[in-house]
């Protein structure tokens, strides 16, 4: 249980937001574009307007290190400062306008890209250069999780970055200094914005994360609400909106229990959640007063939400007649902008030569000398083809996942004290983490695809008429009781799917996710938006619950297919014709990324084998999956572009 001793007054913050004045931290560059140098410049699109309220939202989420953008995508080309330019300007029209802006940020900053994962200790830079951003309301998401030294470094850096807005409702961490068990932040905070006087009472959640480092405590959600500080704060009848920010799947058992406590003592109160992890941009009506938003991932989406109709005064005692009414009926709009310099310079009503601000300037700079301390536009070689993750299917030439089965595990994976031990190598596809691109593979580019320090381990001697059913099982082809990880195993659609959504039609036995039109209040499936423009960009086209109109830039429809869980190499296997693999095979090593050990061990297990922890060994000791795609680029697409 959380200490309740952690839930004192103290804890709740009552301010009035105010702007902030941002000092230089570094030198000023002389380019009109904040843009990164090695970056593509803003391609032009058609644009939808952003639907400005009373109470507005920037939302960034699950942008694991890439706050330098995608330096091989123009749509998605915007850095952070230029995110920092972004903001102030629109901060600077909501002052004048009299309304407010606030920034949120859910979790997952970490792990995904070179400019995080490159330097020693991990975050070095991006520590620095994420908390040049002000936001109002900030949380964890699982990957700060995973290791100790992550964690603390969100104890010890993060949360004092951001004092008073960093929120922690269910998460305790053991004080390095101490060693006693902490609330990683405040539970939750209640502040009133600058220009409209609106009162808000502020969580911060995780979903229910198991597999995080033994030093944090994840409380489940149906646990947290139940406590005396929780109940006690959602009875306050002096708020106007609950804000409810979280590593969570908006439709998901977490959030829909909150929604349902706050629902029981506050039926008419208006609820905005703030979601992530699913790497989706999705909208959720919970009820006519009560909407979720998730955006995206890996700075590609900036999320933009209004509120618009909620109680409005100076003297909170009470409220005249028409702000009562109005806040009987607030309306709710979104928008997911395109995270570039086009998108920005058309909502802030800009260019090239007025957007970038002295401290947006300074942030893209420091970005770019991170950048080049860490080397990360070294090549390793040349990528002679597009590879996709989702948006070819596997198996096919194009697919990431085939040139990982057939050519470089069977050519990388070999322990020299069992190099001519048949083997069955195992690797789930949720360990390549986004595509690689026709041009220069770079030291950034093997982070971003391979970002884990994950290795391999082995069971030696496995039969093999059990260890050829390993990958249906874990892929789930066949009628089994092997329950998978809340994350999955599998490599991250960023379109929805499963349970909640539909997009695609079974009855055609095909995986690809085409448009079948909307499925349900709430799923964010990504579909074809109708245009009769064939000049249109490649990009997303969300259709949520609110309609097809979310996304900020046409774009013509990208097509995106399932992949499965894990791959298979079978190497060093015999090649005569005569063999009989099932009859004549008898064991092989079954190689793995540890990541995946203990469903291994299950799966094993439901196949009537009693493998433990004990019976594994490491396997090539010391090389990571990372390890083994850059010496691979190295060897075969040796050259420069």
């Amino acid at each position: 249980m959380l200490p309740e001793a952690l839930f004192t007054s103290s804890n709740i913050n009552i301010m009035i937001l105010r702007s902030s004045v941002w000092p230089l931290v570094g030198l000023l560059t002389s380019r009109i574009y904040a843009i990164q140098p090695s970056a593509p410049g803003p391609v032009s699109a058609p644009l939808r307007e952003l639907p400005w309220g009373q109470l507005n939202f920037l939302h960034t989420t699950d942008t694991h290190g890439w706050h330098a953008g995608h330096l091989q995508e123009p749509s998605f080309a915007g850095d952070w400062g230029d995110y920092v330019s972004f903001a102030e300007h629109l901060h600077e029209r909501a002052d004048r306008e009299g309304v407010d802006l606030l920034l949120i940020d859910t979790g997952d900053r970490i792990e995904g890209n070179g400019l995080y994962d490159a330097s020693d200790p991990k975050g070095k830079y991006t520590r620095e250069i994420f908390k040049e951003q002000h936001i109002d309301v900030i949380c964890t998401g699982n990957h700060e999780l995973y290791h100790r030294p992550s964690s603390e470094n969100e104890f010890l850096s993060t949360v004092p970055n951001f004092h008073g807005n960093y929120l922690a409702s269910n998460l305790d961490i053991l004080d390095p200094e101490s060693g006693e068990r902490v609330a990683l932040a405040p539970r939750f905070k209640q502040f009133i914005t600058k220009n409209q006087g609106i009162r808000i009472l502020a969580f911060g959640f995780l979903y229910d994360f198991t597999g995080n480092a033994n030093n944090t405590f994840v409380e489940p959600v149906e646990k947290t609400i139940q406590q005396k500080w929780f109940l006690e704060a959602i009875h306050n009848r002096n708020i106007d909106l609950f804000l409810i920010a979280g590593h969570v799947l908006l439709d998901s058992p977490e959030y829909n229990a909150i929604f349902k406590a706050i629902r029981q003592v506050q039926w008419d109160t208006p609820i905005q959640f703030f979601g992530g992890h699913t790497h989706i941009r999705d909208y959720f009506q919970y009820d006519s007063k009560a909407f979720g938003i998730e955006s995206g991932r890996y700075m590609e989406t900036i999320g933009f939400m209004s509120i618009s109709g909620l109680p409005t005064h100076d003297d909170k005692s009470s409220l005249s007649n028409e702000a009562t009414m109005r806040a009987k009926n607030p309306t709710f709009s979104r928008r997911y902008i395109d995270n570039n310099l086009y998108s920005f310079h058309h909502h802030t009503s800009l260019n090239g030569t007025t957007f970038s601000t002295p401290h947006g300037l300074n942030v893209s700079t420091m970005i770019a000398s991170a950048r080049k301390s860490l080397k990360l536009d070294h090549g390793y070689g040349c990528a002679p083809s597009d590879l996709w993750t989702n948006r070819a299917p596997f198996p096919h030439e194009n697919s990431i996942f085939s040139w990982l089965q057939d050519e470089v595990l069977p050519s990388m994976i070999s322990d020299p004290a069992r190099k001519d031990i048949p083997r069955l190598v195992i690797v789930n596809t949720g360990g390549i983490r986004f595509d690689i691109f026709k041009g220069p593979f770079t030291k950034d580019t093997t982070y971003t695809v391979s970002p884990f320090t994950s290795e391999f381990r082995y069971i030696k001697d496995v039969p093999f008429a059990v260890a050829s059913k390993l990958k249906r099982i874990l892929n789930q082809e066949v009628p089994q009781i092997l329950d998978l990880p809340p994350e999955g195993l599998g490599a991250a659609m960023p379109v929805s799917e499963g349970s909640r959504v539909k997009a695609f039609d079974d009855s055609s036995n095909t995986d690809e996710y085409t448009a079948n039109g909307y499925h349900g209040a709430g799923g964010g499936a990504q579909v074809i938006l109708s245009s009769p423009n064939e000049n249109l960009t490649a990009g997303y086209t969300t259709h949520d619950a609110l309609g097809s109109d979310g996304d900020d830039t046409v774009h013509a429809p990208i097509k995106f297919y399932r992949v499965p869980n894990v791959i298979e190499s079978r190497i060093s296997f015999p090649t005569t014709s005569s063999l009989k693999e099932a009859d004549e095979l008898e064991t092989v090593d079954v190689v793995y990324i540890d990541f995946i050990e203990s469903y291994m061990l299950l799966a094993l297990k439901f196949l009537g084998q009693g493998y433990e922890e004990g019976d594994t060994e490491a396997y090539m000791e010391g090389v990571t999956l990372t390890e083994v795609l850059r010496r691979w680029v190295e060897g075969n697409w040796e050259g420069s572009c």
